[in-house]
């Protein structure tokens, strides 16, 4: 077979307009890929301002594995770990509209919860954490959300105020002397919530999820904290 100049050029913008449109629709893909995940971060942000009736928060990324922290500060105490700008706020309430608007100004942010409004956490070890749930639901305790992060940390939501309460109550049922590995999250802080990853060290689930509107109210934690306290004593005592 001969092949003239002409027929060779031909081939050549062949594969050049294949390679670009190979490459065009890539891209198309990466962007339409990028869309529907921020779509559907926008839509459980609104589920968490809307449904649950919590106020969010757009936070900094680190990079995978931890590491540098995505607000570009040297030294970050908190990488990818607090807010992008503490101003920047989505109000209980807040639709998908606004969700979408917030985080089209912030892109990859991560979802924050602000404690002490409409919850505090009372934050254990994970296997603790697991065995002391498995107690309240066979004693058929009302309970609120309960989150894992990729730390090994089960984080129970409370009613607001357990962290101030906490040295009284752990006093009054005799745990205040005892060496626990459990604290109270409250005003001021934040917990990482799904679907975003925690200082780049992986995936934030829910251990219990968020249910119905009838358990916007989170529970007292002094129902709670006697279990806690407990599970968390034998894991240190047997570890």
């Amino acid at each position: 077979m001969v092949f003239t100049i002409g027929s060779m050029r031909e081939m050549r913008q062949h594969r050049t307009t294949v390679r670009g449109a190979v490459r065009a629709a890539a891209l198309s893909g990466v962007r339409a890929g990028r869309r529907r995940s921020h779509t559907a971060l926008c839509g459980t942000v609104a589920e968490y301002t809307g449904r649950c009736g919590w106020a969010v928060v757009p936070g900094a990324r680190a990079v995978r594995g931890g590491g540098a922290c995505s607000c570009g500060r040297d030294g970050c105490p908190l990488p990818g770990a607090h807010p992008l700008d503490p101003a920047a706020e989505l109000p209980p309430g807040a639709d998908l509209e606004l969700a979408e608007r917030l985080w089209e100004r912030m892109p990859g942010a991560s979802v924050l919860l602000p404690t002490g409004r409409s919850f505090d956490v009372i934050d254990v070890a994970e296997a603790p954490g697991r065995r002391a749930l498995d107690r309240l639901e066979r004693m058929g305790l009302r309970l609120g959300p309960v989150l894992l992060t990729p730390t090994g940390r089960a984080q129970f939501f409370v009613a607001p105020g357990a962290a101030a309460e906490l040295p009284h109550l752990l006093y009054r049922m005799g745990w205040d002397d005892a060496r626990l590995d459990l604290r109270c999250l409250g005003r001021g802080e934040h917990v990482t919530a799904p679907p975003s990853d925690f200082a780049g060290l992986g995936p934030v689930r829910w251990l219990r999820e968020p249910r119905q509107d009838g358990e916007r109210q989170p529970p007292e934690a002094r129902l709670l904290l006697g279990t806690l306290a407990y599970v968390s004593h034998r894991a240190r005592v047997h570890a």
